[in-house]
């Protein structure tokens, strides 16, 4: 079955739960990046993530990074979601190897190591909003629920899990994240708490043949749960050769010295690999185009502020 999220709520809209399927996803992300299992299990719990927290936005254009930048070995990871689930991503250094944990499992706090972790939420055409939080284990599901109360004062429980196969493939992936509303009751809160702490893993879940909607109906069935959605979700870049050329030409003349040398340019995607080469001209033109867009910018706002 492809990846998808379930959004639901429960206790009469006091709790809004989102609940994903994401081995493929995240699968994809693995052949392309040629990820080792703990840079896998690391990114696919973030990209996991971002296409629950993705899910959550309303209009057409907005946009979701996620970013994490720590001391461990891996050093950071990215992901960039949309309104639509789709997700990608990449690990800073993506063929880190570690021994296991003390507890048998991919260490992923420990390739993560201590740092911080931001959030950046850019609505429409407005401004960007971000948000951050220092690390407080580098394994992605505590860092972000500790984000979302220090940071948006929404008591939340995220879980998220990638589990490997011996031929280092993924054989499940998957998440849930449980949010609180302000009107919530103190009875509700003990339930929740005592069926969250019950759960093993996310993946153990998966692994036994739980759907998102058999996991959240495990959690919240009690509790008047109402499915509300679901929404396909996958690994998905949007770059192109027009897009990666408009990148490039935003660096200015200053940065692309050896253009104006007449030496071709070379331009790898970071979230796919796909490979852009340009000759000179093409990139001289697009730089011209830009700053001929940024002067009559410029020239329109002068005359705007002349005439208030």
């Amino acid at each position: 079955m492809p990846d998808y999220i379930v959004k639901a709520i429960a206790a009469e809209g006091r709790i809004r739960a989102y609940a994903a399927s994401t081995k493929f996803l995240v699968e994809t992300a693995r052949r392309r990046h040629n990820t080792s299992p703990v840079a896998t299990a690391a990114l696919g719990r973030l990209l996991t993530a971002g296409a629950m927290m993705g899910s959550m936005m309303k209009n057409e254009n907005d946009r979701l990074t996620l970013k994490i930048g720590g001391t461990g070995p891996i050093q950071g990871l990215v992901v960039v979601a949309n309104a639509h689930a789709e997700v990608k991503g990449y690990a800073m250094v993506p063929d880190v190897m570690l021994p296991p944990s003390p507890a048998g499992k991919l260490d992923v706090g420990g390739a993560i190591g201590a740092g911080m972790l931001s959030v950046t939420r850019t609505l429409g055409f407005g401004e960007p909003f971000t948000g951050t939080c220092e690390l407080i284990s580098g394994e992605i599901a505590e860092d972000l629920t500790y984000y979302y109360a220090a940071s948006e004062q929404t008591p939340s429980s995220v879980a998220l899990g990638v589990l490997m196969n011996k031929n280092n493939t993924v054989r499940q992936a998957g998440g849930f994240i449980i949010q609180l509303m302000p009107d919530i009751t103190e009875d509700i809160i003990v339930r929740l708490e005592e069926r969250l702490g019950a759960i093993k893993s996310i993946t153990a879940m998966l692994e036994n043949g739980m759907t998102p909607e058999d996991i959240l109906t495990h959690i919240l069935g009690d509790m008047g749960l109402e499915m509300l959605e679901t929404i396909p979700a996958a690994y998905r870049c949007d770059c192109s050769r027009e897009r990666t050329l408009d990148t490039l030409a935003g660096l200015g003349r200053e940065s692309l010295d050896w253009v104006y040398e007449d030496k071709p340019t070379e331009v790898v995607c970071e979230f796919c690999g796909m490979i852009y080469n340009y000759e000179p001209d093409e990139v001289k033109a697009a730089v011209s185009r830009r700053e001929a867009e940024i002067a009559a910018r410029r020239a329109e706002e002068t005359e705007e502020e002349e005439h208030a």
